[in-house]
């Protein structure tokens, strides 16, 4: 992992057409502003990581649905 140090107004580069520039420091919150091409999906981790976990969630969940119906139809 590479670490910078970087101040309102500064931008750091990822490849030809990513920008990512610092925007505002206010306490333990950083505004940052990202410019990439349309075709570059740019989303919050922490969603990713919620609706992974969901989907977990939903296969355990359906996995104990599928056993218990399975069981039922055994014993006829």
């Amino acid at each position: 992992m590479l670490v910078l140090s970087r101040k309102p107004g500064q931008s750091i580069l990822i490849g030809d057409n990513i920008e990512i520039q610092i925007i505002e420091v206010q306490g333990d919150q950083i505004r940052i502003g990202i410019s990439a091409p349309r075709d570059i999906s740019i989303v919050r981790k922490e969603l990713i990581d919620e609706v992974r976990q969901t989907n977990r969630e939903a296969v355990v969940d359906n996995s104990r649905i599928s056993l218990e119906f399975l069981g039922k139809v055994l014993k006829k």
